[in-house]
């Protein structure tokens, strides 16, 4: 009998649950700025307020950082100025430039985001042992293969 005809154990779905644990871990981040009086929460919030946060940014250059093209950073920075996070202005030294910063709501919207995530992470924490939180972080940074997104791992905390 050929191994192709022989019935294969059926694979763990790590992925699946990677994406429902995604899925409930932005929607338990929506709730808690729902509460804090931020209830139009995007997905991409998380990434982007917490790094223009850090200082203006170029949108191509944001564009890099999020791992998408220079029009979907627009689309992003767009959809921040409407809800009145985010100004864009052209370059000083170069007009085709358009540099992106956090307004002063875009801050205060900041720092609710951050906490609502640190509350997140720690009541995360709470629910698991240590040594199973310890084991969770090596398992998700073996999933990434893409050279920045290690590179980006490697610069966070492993859990203490």
């Amino acid at each position: 009998m050929t191994t192709k005809s022989m019935p294969r154990e059926p694979a763990y779905r790590f992925g699946d649950l990677l994406a429902l644990a995604r899925r409930d871990w932005v929607a338990q981040l929506a709730a808690g700025l729902a509460a804090a009086a931020y209830p139009d929460y995007r997905r991409s919030d998380a990434a982007v307020v917490r790094l223009l946060d850090r200082g203006a940014r170029p949108v191509g250059k944001l564009g890099d950082a999020l791992g998408v093209t220079r029009q979907a950073a627009r689309k992003i920075v767009t959809g921040l100025q409407r809800r009145g996070f985010a100004e864009a202005r052209r370059g000083r030294d170069d007009a085709r430039q358009l540099d992106v910063e956090l307004t002063a709501e875009g801050r205060a919207y900041a720092r609710v985001l951050t906490t609502v995530i640190d509350d997140l992470n720690r009541s995360l924490a709470e629910r698991v042992t240590a040594d199973q939180l310890a084991a969770a972080d090596v398992v998700l940074r073996a999933v990434l293969t893409e050279r920045s997104a290690r590179a980006l791992a490697d610069r966070l905390p492993h859990p203490s």
